[in-house]
């Protein structure tokens, strides 16, 4: 199991500077940090932060980054995952409590008892998942590389695909390969409202609908264009049109706004006019945790070795056949 180092608790308010931008990047060149931040976390984190991306992005600058201290502005799983790669570097979350639905629909034990069904698998693990689930899989993929990784595992070899069955049913459809599916999907990109959807496409008939293949498939079967949130902001940047809906966390919208701001960005609704186009574990992230954490640093991120070296033979094996 990995362990999370908390902090005391205590009142913060009063260790606030005034100006948050100028106090982070002091303290990011007093401990030679880098700050890592999702697509999906607020946009002053966003603007703060050294470089945002993807999850395939952002494990390859963990990888890469000669920070003695990582700062990541996402979920768990993510500074997991630089914590894997960089066993040796403190790896700081601003908020304890930013998980993950996804991979917490997805168990150690009960993946254990499931992948014991079928021991003849390979084990392709989406990286939205707990360093336990890593630790069991032989590959690991991200929605940027899933196809590209799937088309180079061996054909007489059956699959397991963990976490998220959507993201499972993309890639049986684009690479023609059986995938025995572990039933788990991601609270924000199964929400999203088809007959809203067909609303919005209704009042903007010339907008594009573009989609994370998270969504569930009767709202891809809407979408212009699928694809990781890296490849749905270059193609938003990329494509004349001037309207998009788009059908994933809406933090996006901040980066696209800023390559094409004369186009138009309409975050795709969910069910019941709910909020949950946003997810409350990426929002949990805020500039003043982010500044606290560098500040007192913690909280970190620490794990079992034998977990961490189990976990990192997968992660370096998609980080191989990604290039």
């Amino acid at each position: 199991m990995f362990t999370i180092v908390r902090p005391e608790q205590s009142s913060t308010t009063s260790f606030l500077p005034n100006d948050l931008f100028i106090a982070i990047n002091a303290l990011k060149k007093e401990l030679k940090a880098v700050i890592l931040a999702h697509y999906y976390q607020d946009p002053d984190i966003q603007d703060i932060a050294d470089f945002i991306g993807d999850s395939l992005g952002l494990s390859q600058q963990a990888a890469s980054t000669n920070a003695e201290v990582i700062v990541f502005a996402g979920v768990h799983f993510m500074a997991e995952t630089a914590k894997i790669l960089n066993p040796d570097k403190l790896v700081l979350l601003p908020d304890l409590a930013a998980g993950c639905s996804l991979a917490d629909s997805c168990p150690p034990k009960e993946f254990a008892e499931f992948k014991a069904q079928y021991p003849n698998c390979l084990v392709v693990s989406y990286i939205n998942c707990s360093a336990e689930i890593k630790a069991m899989s032989d590959i690991i993929c991200t929605s940027s590389n899933a196809v590209k990784i799937v088309n180079q595992l061996p054909k007489d070899r059956p699959i397991i695909f963990a976490p998220d069955r959507n993201l499972g049913r993309y890639v049986m459809e684009q690479t023609g390969r059986d995938l025995i599916l572990w039933q788990g999907s991601c609270m924000v990109h199964e929400t999203f409202s088809e007959k809203k959807i067909v609303q919005l496409k209704i009042e903007h008939p010339d907008a594009e609908v573009i989609a994370h293949p998270e969504c569930e498939p009767s709202v891809l079967a809407h979408a212009n264009y699928i694809g990781s949130t890296t490849a749905l902001l270059q193609y938003s940047q990329q494509s004349p049109s001037r309207t998009f809906i788009v059908a994933t966390e809406p933090g996006i919208i901040h980066q696209m706004e800023k390559e094409t701001p004369d186009k138009l960005f309409i975050p795709a609704p969910g069910i019941d006019n709910c909020p949950c186009n946003e997810c409350p574990h990426m929002r949990l992230n805020t500039l003043e945790k982010l500044y606290l954490a560098m500040k007192f640093k913690t909280p970190e991120i620490t794990m079992d070795e034998s977990i961490r070296l189990a976990a990192l033979r997968p992660i370096q094996r998609m980080l191989e056949l990604s290039v």
